[in-house]
């Protein structure tokens, strides 16, 4: 189950194990897609025994059920997802703010976004109850700047 803060969201990331065999990572794609199961973020580390992979889909139950199916060892945990403007900076304006309340990153990554719109980041995060807040006053204190700037703006003209 995931939790939403307009641009932060916490969510299961999955590692799942994977033996570095041509068509393992493919067969597991194929079950997802034919469950119709959306792979919302992954990426794929590789070691000498095997790979693996971390992945957020937003579909836990059902996602859980196909690496049961397949066999597939993982394990779980709870990440960070936050929308970022896909700009310069962005990544490093949240974990800025994140190091300044003493909040440690783990490890991190990021999906790609079209250029001009959004990528999302995911973090898994030494305290996560503490990142979502700080992460959500610093949006909700923007979005009123903007609104606050606006209405500047408008009563000028």
């Amino acid at each position: 189950m995931s939790t939403n803060n307009g641009v932060i969201k916490t969510d299961v990331q999955f590692s799942v194990f994977l033996a570095n065999k041509p068509g393992i990572l493919a067969q597991l794609c194929r079950q997802l897609a034919s469950q119709k199961i959306n792979i919302t973020a992954m990426c794929l580390m590789d070691s000498t025994e095997h790979g693996v992979l971390r992945l957020v889909t937003g579909e836990a139950d059902r996602a859980r059920k196909v690496f049961r199916d397949l066999n597939l060892s993982m394990t779980e945990s709870r990440v960070l997802l936050v929308t970022l403007p896909n700009r310069p900076g962005a990544l490093s304006d949240v974990v800025e703010r994140l190091a300044s309340s003493h909040i440690s990153v783990n490890y991190a990554y990021v999906t790609t976004g079209a250029p001009g719109g959004k990528t999302v980041g995911i973090l898994q995060v030494s305290d996560p109850a503490k990142a979502d807040k700080v992460l959500t006053e610093r949006a909700a204190r923007r979005k009123s700047d903007m609104r606050n700037l606006r209405a500047s703006h408008a009563s000028r003209r």
